[in-house]
């Protein structure tokens, strides 16, 4: 009877550490499961946001607007101003300028000026863009002559097809703010979209880049 009693207590021993054991590996495996759940589960995520990341990226940069800044300049004010807004959205810049160079001298530009107003002249232009449609956004800058925009500017703007375009105007003078250029840039472009712009007095140019990185920050172009 003893000798029954020992068996079976021996046989219950094996029977519950058998038991322990397996309940000890099943609990090891699922830790370990665990383990590399949650070290694949880190890269794993962080690629997934990579991939969404990239994917947003990827979305924004296929509707992201394309800007061009076109301007005239003859002191260079207007191109010093051009620059500092591509430097804060990028873009393309176009230089516009007249086929036949405007003279050095200041007061025979003036007096051409003048007399090309007067006859509501075109000048011809020295290079043109060939792919206009594909932006969106499109500064335009210019200086004030004669209270409005050089007649080459009328030129640019008459060459190519700016519906449903965003125009946002900048311009430099020597006291006459954009006169009524903008004005004339809306009745010439009259199926476009225009935002506030921005205008310069020529001798403030010099220290406007911050000016300019507000106004353009304002306007919420993304670069």
């Amino acid at each position: 009877m003893k000798k029954i009693f020992t068996m079976f207590f021996i046989l219950m021993l094996v029977i519950s550490l058998t038991a322990c054991g397996n309940n000890n590996r099943t609990q090891e495996s699922s830790k370990i499961k665990l383990q590399t759940a949650d070290k694949s589960s880190t890269p794993k995520d962080n690629t997934s946001s990579s991939v969404v990341k990239n994917t947003k990226d990827n979305q924004m940069n296929s509707k992201k607007v394309k800007i061009l800044i076109a301007y005239f300049s003859y002191e260079g004010h207007t191109r010093q101003v051009a620059n500092w807004i591509h430097e804060q959205v990028g873009g393309d810049v176009f230089e516009i300028q007249t086929a036949a160079p405007y003279s050095s001298d200041y007061d025979t530009v003036v007096d051409q000026a003048k007399r090309e107003q007067q006859e509501n002249a075109r000048p011809k232009l020295k290079a043109h863009i060939q792919n206009m449609e594909d932006y969106d956004v499109v500064f335009l800058g210019y200086p004030n002559w004669w209270n409005t925009i050089p007649m080459p500017m009328f030129t640019f703007m008459e060459e190519y097809n700016f519906s449903g375009k965003t125009i946002i105007p900048f311009c430099t003078n020597g006291g006459g703010g954009f006169g009524h250029g903008v004005e004339d840039m809306k009745s010439t472009l009259s199926d476009a979209k225009f935002l506030n712009g921005i205008e310069i007095r020529d001798s403030q140019v010099k220290d406007a880049r911050d000016e300019v990185t507000q106004w353009v920050k304002s306007l919420n172009v993304i670069k």
